[in-house]
């Protein structure tokens, strides 16, 4: 990776991140956009797998620094995903439309599956329902979310000749 495009990507980064603690909580919607982990998959397909969980966990504390009921939650599914998604990137064609949502939702609920099962705040029935139902609710308005965002940012990836 070139120095341009490492910075393009730290910038739409940046962007993502900035949205999750700005916009998300004004939304305040049950299955909410996780941009955390929109900026964690599109950053972690343009990394090496190692310093991808690294910047997975650094996410996730950032995402656990806000709540202290389940410290370690975020970074350990962030970490794993960020691992995930960078080591599939081999497999994969990084900048398909349709293949990063389908990384986005994926992404999304194996984070989900992973925070709540670690967490344990909810269990039965409560905990069934959250995975099956909101948590492919959020992964489905991340996954959208997070195109229509890289969709909107393709200018700023696209690098400029001349």
């Amino acid at each position: 990776m070139n120095w341009g495009v490492a910075i393009r990507t730290a910038l739409v980064c940046a962007i993502l991140i900035v949205l999750h603690f700005t916009l998300r909580p004004l939304l305040g919607w049950r299955a909410g956009i996780d941009f955390l982990l929109v900026a964690l998959v599109f950053g972690s397909v343009r990394m090496r797998p190692g310093f991808a969980a690294v910047f997975g966990l650094l996410l996730g504390l950032a995402a656990d620094s806000l709540s202290v009921q389940a410290f370690g939650a975020s970074g350990l599914g962030m970490t794993v995903v960020g691992y995930a998604s960078s080591y599939l990137k081999a497999v994969f064609f990084a900048d398909n439309i349709a293949l990063n949502g389908f990384f986005l939702f994926v992404g999304k609920w194996v984070f989900d599956v992973i925070f709540f099962l670690v967490a344990r705040q909810l269990g039965g029935t409560e905990l069934v329902m959250q995975l099956l139902v909101w948590s492919s609710l959020s992964a489905a308005v991340t996954a959208i979310a997070g195109v229509l965002a890289l969709t909107l940012l393709r200018p700023v990836l696209e690098a400029r000749t001349a």
